[in-house]
């Protein structure tokens, strides 16, 4: 148990600073913004298990030879009320930053998600009194706006894609359709519950700036990613001249009953997915466009399988470290 702990906890500290840090200032995930999404993904989950693990391996390390034995023991504890004297301080102390972690998380995913949810009707209200239906095709609405403004508003069914007279009447027929294609590809991939998640994640740990970093990565990646699905119908000069429009659009806060449209929060504050431009940072942006004026080659087939592999081997060596020793017992 000792062993166990000791080697969640080193894994969790790798994916807490030098892992996020390096893949962040990596160059390839442009390449193949779908694999590079797999693998920030396992090390945000890879990660908080590893350090709720490694808590609560510790703590029970008095009380059993593996983590079943040892939460066996706890719950004879608990609810037998059996002696507690094998477990010193130390071991109360981990148990119970263990409980409270994991309480943290899961109530700020939860929160997250009501403020996302409350967010989306708030600005669903506001649509159907502002917005009238577009011709451009069904779940698109149009608002009287004259900068430039493209997002969407994911919820399923009442998913929309919310587009500006100023944009619509700043692009070519072209260029309207890459901006449409880039924002169903957000609805239809879901990234709402990517930027959820990683939201969450860092309003849990904002003290991690590796959090940051992750949810700044995320962003880009679904914008490359809604990208990818423009360019299968539409050329690269179009999109190009379509995110440079939408670029320079200023959305206006009461369009979103007072919240940002940046993709940063996006998701948490005003719950539309970030837009073709308008709705990114600058930066973002800027890699995206320097993305399709200089593309590189896709990453090779067996790089990506490699990260691929990677990533299962982040979820499965502290899921081993937990459960194999417990059902080997």
């Amino acid at each position: 148990m000792f062993w166990t702990s000791y080697l969640l906890a080193v894994l969790a500290l790798i994916l807490a600073w030098p892992v996020p840090v390096l893949l962040s200032r990596a160059h390839w995930p442009a390449r193949s913004p779908f694999t590079a999404m797999v693998l920030w993904q396992a090390i945000a989950l890879a990660g908080g298990l590893s350090m709720i693990g490694a808590m609560l391996v510790y703590g029970l390390e008095p009380v059993g030879d593996n983590l079943i034995a040892g939460l066996k023991s706890l719950a004879g504890m608990v609810f037998n009320n059996e002696p507690t004297t094998a477990l010193g301080f130390w071991h109360l102390f981990a148990l119970s930053a263990a409980a409270l972690l994991t309480a943290h998380l899961v109530f700020t995913l939860l929160l997250t998600y009501y403020k996302i949810e409350r967010q989306r009707r708030r600005h669903r209200e506001l649509l159907a009194l502002l917005a009238s239906p577009s011709a451009d095709g069904p779940g698109t609405v149009v608002i009287n706006h004259d900068s430039p403004v493209a997002y969407c508003l994911p919820g399923g069914a009442r998913s929309v894609t919310v587009l500006s007279d100023g944009l619509m009447a700043a692009l070519e027929p072209a260029e309207l359709r890459a901006v449409l294609i880039h924002e169903n590809a957000h609805l239809s991939q879901r990234h709402d519950l990517l930027l959820w998640a990683f939201a969450a994640w860092r309003q849990a740990l904002p003290w991690f700036p590796t959090t940051r970093l992750a949810q700044t990565a995320v962003n880009s990646l679904i914008e490359m990613l809604a990208d990818d699905v423009a360019l299968r119908t539409e050329s690269k000069t179009t999109l190009i001249k379509a995110i440079a429009i939408v670029s320079s659009g200023t959305p206006s806060p009461s369009l979103a009953g007072g919240a940002s449209l940046n993709a940063g929060g996006g998701v948490v504050e005003s719950s539309a997915v970030s837009a073709t431009g308008g709705a990114d940072s600058p930066r973002t942006t800027a890699s995206r466009v320097s993305r399709l004026l200089s593309p590189e080659p896709p990453l090779a087939k067996g790089i990506r399988t490699l990260v691929l592999a990677a990533s299962a081997m982040l979820l499965a060596v502290p899921t081993a470290l937990l459960i194999v020793p417990g059902l080997l017992g």
